[in-house]
């Protein structure tokens, strides 16, 4: 049941004996020379489309800015910055939990939100709600090792070329240059470098670690339709499970 095709009078009815709402979150930033900027938000919105058809459960229109201010080096990118989106978060829930909403499920897209959605779940808590965050891009990996990708690459290429293969544009495909900071200190991760075989933290705008936008084991260039298929498929299967789950949780009362 999709916020933004229902009359208020069938939201009445659907609060009167549900409290959950699924909230699809992500971002307008880079992801590569190949993959469109709003990558972290078509995929969740994508992935309710089939939740729509398997449960009767609230999904609101996707929250397509987040916290991305590491990717202003690309053009495009717009954030929201943390403090933004926990504001943005915290306003749609809040009117959310006015109708009755207890069970929130924030279906997002960009590992960069995480921060802010896991302190507004904190604080829903405190109200006595429930949050729950599901990454899909983790989940894919978790489900199948053979998924697990870093950003903009063969992972996320794969679930773009399976919702819509003209948004990805192989012909401005850059390879992955990492920068490393010496020779003995050398990109191990988007935040990370080597050395001497621990990982020590650099935190650099996304640019200054690959100037390419992407950055993973995955090669987008090894992406395929039909993996992105399998893949969604699985996960979106998976997600359908854990909200019928997660809606018969028994919220204890608050004391």
């Amino acid at each position: 049941m999709r916020l933004e095709h229902i009359t208020w009078k069938q939201a009445e009815r659907y609060f009167v004996d549900h409290d959950t709402a699924v909230i699809p979150v992500g971002s307008i930033e880079n992801h590569g020379s190949h993959l469109v900027l709003g990558t972290d938000f078509l995929i969740p919105s994508h992935i309710t489309e089939t939740i729509d058809k398997e449960l009767d459960t609230l999904i609101l229109p996707a929250v397509p800015y987040g916290i991305a201010d590491h990717h202003f080096g690309f053009p495009g990118t717009i954030s929201l910055g943390y403090d933004g989106l926990r504001l943005v978060m915290e306003r749609i829930t809040d009117c959310l939990y006015r109708y009755g909403v207890r069970k929130f499920i924030f279906l997002n897209g960009h590992g960069g939100n995480d921060p802010a959605l896991l302190d507004v779940g904190l604080a829903l808590e405190d109200r006595g709600a429930i949050t729950a965050l599901v990454n899909w891009w983790q989940l894919a990996g978790e489900l199948n090792p053979r998924w697990k990708g870093g950003h903009g690459g063969g992972e996320e290429t794969a679930a773009i070329l399976a919702i819509n293969p003209a948004w990805v544009h192989m012909e401005d495909y850059m390879p992955l240059t990492p920068v490393d900071l010496s020779a003995q200190l050398k990109v191990s991760g988007t935040r990370t470098v080597d050395f001497k075989g621990a990982n020590v933290i650099v935190q650099r705008h996304f640019q200054s670690v690959t100037p390419a936008g992407w950055y993973g084991p995955d090669d987008p260039k090894d992406a395929t339709e039909e993996w992105g298929c399998e893949m969604l498929d699985t996960v979106t299967r998976y997600i359908v499970a854990f909200i019928r789950e997660f809606e018969q949780v028994e919220i204890p009362p608050r004391g």
